[in-house]
Parts: C-alpha cells; structure tokens; sequence
C-alpha cells in the first residue's frame, strides 16, 4: 500500500471528518459500545481545526486521494477533542517545561496495522523533539493503546469522560519522555 503523508488544509476538514467517523465506527467495536461512539463523535473525536492552522496535522493520503490516516501534535494546553469540545484551552505550552500534545489520531478500518498510525506518530514526534519539546502526552483511546505502548508511552492512568448523548467513555493519558 502506498501512500503520502502531507500537512492537513481547511479544505481536507471533510473527508478527515469522514476519516474519523469511520475509524471510529470501525475500529472501536471491541472496547466501546456504539452509544459510546456516537457520543464520542458528538466531541470527543472530530477535527481540530488549531491543528489545522498550526499546520501540525498530518494526512496520509493515497495516490487515488483516499485518506487512510490522520494525526497531530499541538503546542497548545488542550490534549483532545474536536470543534465541537466547548473546553477546549488555545493556551500555548512552553517546550522547557509542557509536554507537546499528540492529538487526534484515526486510521481507516481497511488500513489499520499496516504501518500508518506508526508513520503519522513519527513524524509528530520529530516535529515536536525539533520545537524544543522534552516530553508527549495524549489522551489514548482504548483501540489506540497498543499502538502508543508499542511507541514508548506509558500510561498515567484511566479518565472516564462524560459524553453529550449522557454516555461515558474510558481514555488512557499516557506520556512518553523524549529524552535528549
């Protein structure tokens, strides 16, 4: 399989957004109910449009412009959730002392395990190691720990968060120290 990876544009929000619902509709069967998925939808999971104009998103796209994957970091005090998330904070962390955010990673139900998840996460990281930052974190779905253990993040804990639809949902916060 080939395909590209690239800066996101405001003109990608729609087919990342579709991206996203059908990896998370695809991918999270195992660990979530659909309730939990739809709510997370509603919120949780979606575009981050900061992303966007920081130009710390990442698109894998393949030849035929299917995208396959999607995935940032930010420089900003919020660790997950899209648009819609009304609290979310545009605070800017400071690379001597915060962790750079990893943020909104999704994959395609047809391409998961086949190398793109690592690919977007490697190109995060060295972004943010180069912006001065020392440490990552992010907020892991359960479908997404495997992935971010394999990489170097350990977890910090379990955060049951309230969705619109009055379901709640399990994240991981997991960190990983960079190191010199």
């Amino acid at each position: 399989m080939a395909y590209t990876l690239r800066k996101a544009t405001l003109a990608d929000k729609p087919a990342l957004q579709a991206l996203i619902q059908a990896s998370a509709r695809g991918l999270s069967g195992d660990h979530y109910t659909p309730e939990m998925v739809e709510g997370a939808l509603a919120g949780a999971f979606g575009v981050d449009s900061d992303l966007i104009h920081d130009q710390t998103y990442f698109v894998a796209e393949e030849a035929d412009g299917l995208f396959v994957g999607c995935g940032g970091w930010s420089r900003r005090m919020t660790l997950f959730g899209g648009d819609a998330r009304p609290d979310r904070s545009p605070q800017m962390l400071d690379p001597a002392r915060d962790p750079a955010r990893i943020r909104a990673f999704f994959v395609h139900p047809q391409r998961a395990r086949q190398g793109i998840g690592r690919a977007l996460l490697e190109a995060c990281e060295a972004e943010a190691r180069a912006a001065g930052f020392q440490a990552l974190e992010l907020m892991g779905t359960l479908p997404g720990v495997p992935l971010y253990r394999a990489l170097g993040f350990h977890p910090t804990g379990e955060v049951l968060h309230p969705l619109p639809n009055g379901q709640t949902i399990a994240f991981v916060p997991m960190r990983k120290e960079l190191g010199a």
